[in-house]
């Protein structure tokens, strides 16, 4: 009932699609809406005049974790070849971080954690693994929250990015000072690990994922993603074309972003996204399931870009509700589209 979709060419930032759902129809506000209709479209629940795609600030689920790879690459707390033994999950004191799949997923590394979303992984390269001997006290080297944030907003989260459009959101990245003001509560080793997987307090729109998702299928480069392509005079002739504007780039090594694109390419060659091989063209991606609430079904994202060699357009999908941590909406989705 609540979902949202871009698709935008990485090479500039031009939005190819963008989609809210439920929608409504502007021609019912050309001429004057009558109060019944109206009326009728604020007293829906769902809120069909909320531009979610745009406006929507969500938790990202593992479709951060991308991000999280590749900051730990580039800041040598992990090399491609590094592995971790994923044995489901990490305990620290009477606490325990599961991996979403019971008793482990063995011997991982960067790669294969990308392509089955491996939990362990992510809490070891964010907040490090509890030293022996120490009373968890201690834990190995890792990025931890400052360095997870700082690379954050290198990839266009926590601000607008300054689409041609009214009421874009920020996002939230979290902090310990933010926790320790707004909470009264200090900074715990599980909202690290938390943070590290796109839970807990992180929040983005599915426009600051797609724009993400684009440095990623480009290699590099965050660009301002816009509508309006040109602007034309009373007689249709060229006015202004608009140029494509490149917020940031230069700020990952190639090297590190090849190895994080082909966990996404291996996300769909043999891992949670499989189903997309019989797409005509060969597809990279990256699931996600963003717990939200404790009674209601998880958030379901997909992430993506096509063809994996050369790309033509990234893909983003979100389906409120639509994981109940097993099956996922969004894949399907994207399945459609992409054949199409």
């Amino acid at each position: 009932k609540r979902a949202s979709g871009i698709i935008l060419n990485p090479n500039n930032g031009e939005i190819l699609a963008l989609v809210s759902v439920p929608s409504f129809d502007n021609n019912n506000f050309s001429q004057g809406i009558s109060t019944e209709d109206y009326q009728e479209l604020i007293a829906n629940e769902n809120r069909p005049l909320f531009n979610r795609a745009v406006s929507g600030e969500f938790p990202t689920g593992s479709t951060f974790k991308p991000i999280v790879a590749v900051a730990a690459l580039q800041e040598n707390i992990i090399t491609k070849n590094t592995t971790i033994n994923s044995t489901g999950g990490i305990a620290v004191s009477s606490w325990f971080f599961p991996d979403w799949k019971s008793g482990g997923h063995g011997i991982t590394d960067v790669r294969s954690a990308l392509a089955w979303s491996v939990n362990t992984f992510f809490y070891y390269i964010g907040g490090g693994l509890p030293k022996p001997g120490t009373n968890f006290s201690e834990f190995t080297d890792a990025l931890g929250v400052k360095k997870i944030t700082d690379y954050a907003r290198l990839f266009g989260l926590g601000e607008p990015l300054g689409i041609d459009l009214p009421s874009e959101a920020s996002g939230f990245l979290p902090s310990k000072e933010w926790k320790l003001e707004a909470k009264n509560e200090r900074w715990y080793i599980g909202d690290t690990y938390h943070l590290a997987i796109g839970q807990g307090d992180i929040t983005a729109t599915p426009l600051q994922v797609a724009a993400y998702t684009a440095v990623f299928a480009n290699s590099g480069t965050l660009y301002k993603p816009h509508l309006v392509k040109e602007l034309l005079n009373s007689d249709d002739s060229l006015a202004k074309k608009i140029e494509p504007e490149i917020l940031r780039y230069g700020f990952i090594e190639p090297e590190h972003l090849k190895t994080v694109r082909q966990g996404m390419r291996d996300a769909v060659e043999y891992g949670s996204a499989s189903s997309l091989q019989s797409v005509p063209v060969a597809v990279a991606g990256k699931t996600g399931t963003a717990q939200w609430s404790s009674t209601k079904d998880h958030h379901s994202w997909f992430i993506g870009f096509a063809p994996f060699d050369k790309p033509a357009i990234a893909i983003t999908i979100l389906v409120e509700e639509g994981s109940d941590g097993i099956t996922s909406a969004s894949v399907p989705i994207a399945k459609r589209v992409l054949e199409w």
